[in-house]
């Protein structure tokens, strides 16, 4: 074996290990809706956050009924993300792929 062979093994084998669980990422989905923090799991912090954020002013307009629109918005992209999810994990293990070829 090859010293590149045995970094590519190295390099995949890294990535295996630090590669999102899908289910977790559907179980937090599903379980905490609308709070962004299945984003933030699978690394996309900031828009976790505007997720959380429109989430939380819409609940607080909502009694003035001005509050439903960001609500609205932030269920649609809720629903959306359930396809998303994938490609978000996907993504993530590219850039780690590319990450540790990088180190090396």
């Amino acid at each position: 074996m090859t010293r590149d062979d045995t970094r590519a093994l190295y390099v995949e084998q890294r990535v295996a290990n630090e590669k999102k669980s899908a289910l977790a990422a559907y179980a937090i989905w599903f379980f905490l809706p609308m709070l962004g923090v299945h984003r933030m799991y699978l690394g996309r912090v900031g828009s976790g956050v505007i997720m959380l954020l429109m989430t939380g002013l819409g609940t607080l307009l909502a009694p003035i009924l001005i509050g439903y629109i960001p609500l609205a918005l932030v269920g649609l992209w809720w629903l959306i993300d359930a396809l998303l999810i994938p490609g978000m994990i996907s993504q993530n293990m590219a850039e780690t792929r590319w990450r540790l070829m990088q180190e090396g």
